[in-house]
């Protein structure tokens, strides 16, 4: 049960009133006293895998920590052997990959709360459950046998009964398997949860079912489902990519395009080059660019950033100069310091993806971007080409941006 800070305020009022007031009744008291601090504590458990709503990761831990309230929950179309059988076949396909969890660091055993495993173990994990059978997949890897997926749509589409069950392999190792089921006209998810032992031992850890309102396959592959009621740790609609993205596409949208925003800056979202560069500078935006630059989270205090850094980091990523940013980005010479807003990350926003490239003959970069918008079943709301320089230390620069509408109305941000 959910209290807010009000309701624990008067809880403590009520207590010291009656221990200013009726001195006799100390033991009623004591009784008021626990009953409100067990109220305001909240029961807590073990619930499934929050979808990339977070920030880039931020978003890669934030995967490996899903503990959050307990939500009613739909009442199963499943019978309970059903229930039984998916659970043991979670199981099952994790002791499959059990020798490659030997290494396992498990850092709270109340919670089962583990370590993170790299990108390569979360992939070698994909592939030998893709070998055994499953539809299995991880955040930035491709799934396997998504073959398994369509069927599901197209049997859904024609209104026969079906199911299919894709294991999400979570930043820490988890398995998140969701079973989609559309049986007597209704959608169901059922959620069998993994978690891991010392050693690599398997284990049951959580289950849960809800309602889904909608499922919806695109064209380009991106399978979106819409919950009846906002799920722990979840959004109303969340996805798959289902289809295959080529790997070095995958590769160049994780250096160049994860983690800019279409909506709190205006960078992806106004056509730009180096004669109205200014145009697109916004203090929105640094806290983005310093991530990609150091791979840390900016800290601000005072809604101020130090000079040094600020032109350091801007100058290299976009082709601008010093004098420039102090025209545009609230400069102060006393203090020697930008302004830079910190913006709370919005769970619903589109996000890029590059669908291909080209590598121009002064050795600058095209990438065609895809503007992916799940909150609106779309999948091609905008394009982007996006021009970027290389340089060989590792770093880059913007040089330019041209966006086109597709399926959704350019966000619109003043500056």
């Amino acid at each position: 049960m959910k209290y807010s800070k009000q309701r624990k305020i008067e809880c403590q009022r009520s207590l010291f009133e009656s221990i200013f007031f009726v001195a006799a009744g100390s033991f009623v008291v004591l009784l008021l006293y626990f009953g409100c601090d067990k109220a305001i504590s909240p029961e807590k458990e073990f619930s499934g895998e929050p979808q990339e709503q977070q920030a880039e990761e931020s978003r890669e831990n934030v995967d490996g920590s899903s503990y959050g309230k307990e939500i009613e929950e739909a009442v199963s179309i499943l019978e309970s052997e059903e229930q039984e059988q998916l659970q043991e076949a979670a199981i099952s396909a994790a002791e499959g990959c059990a020798d490659l969890y030997k290494d396992i660091k498990v850092l709270d055993t109340t919670f089962y709360q583990l370590g993170q495993r790299t990108k390569e173990q979360r992939r070698e994990t994909v592939s030998r459950m893709g070998g055994l059978g499953y539809v299995s997949v991880s955040k930035g890897i491709n799934m396997e046998n998504y073959e398994e997926v369509e069927m599901f749509y197209s049997r859904y589409s024609d209104g026969e009964e079906a199911q299919v069950t894709i294991c999400d392999i979570y930043g820490d190792g988890r398995f998140g398997c969701r079973t989609f089921l559309y049986r007597a006209g209704k959608l169901q998810v059922y959620y069998v949860e993994i978690t891991w032992q010392e050693g690599g031992v398997p284990i049951l850890s959580h289950t849960s079912v809800w309602d889904l309102e909608e499922i919806r396959l695109t064209e380009k592959g991106y399978f979106i489902y819409t919950n009846k009621i906002k799920i722990s740790h979840g959004n109303l609609r969340e996805h798959y990519r289902i289809k295959p993205l080529a790997e070095d596409c995958r590769a160049l949208t994780e250096k160049y395009i994860s983690g800019l925003s279409y909506i709190d800056y205006n960078l992806l979202t106004v056509d730009w080059n180096g004669s109205n560069v200014e145009d697109i500078i916004m203090d929105t935006m640094f806290g983005d660019i310093y991530h990609m630059h150091t791979g840390e989270y900016l800290k601000v205090h005072g809604g101020r950033v130090d000079a040094e850094i600020f032109e350091e980091i801007m100058t290299i990523y976009f082709p601008i100069t010093i004098e420039q940013l102090h025209h545009c980005c609230g400069y102060d010479a006393d203090s020697d310091t930008y302004e830079c807003d910190l913006f709370s990350v919005r769970p619903y926003a589109p996000f890029g993806e590059v669908v291909d490239y080209t590598e121009n003959e002064d050795g600058t970069l095209t990438l065609f971007v895809d503007g992916v918008w799940p909150d609106y079943d779309s999948d091609y709301a905008f394009t982007n080409q996006v021009v970027i320089q290389s340089y060989e230390d590792g770093t880059f620069c913007y040089l330019s941006n041209v966006i086109e509408q597709k399926e959704m109305e350019i966000p619109v941000i003043k500056k």
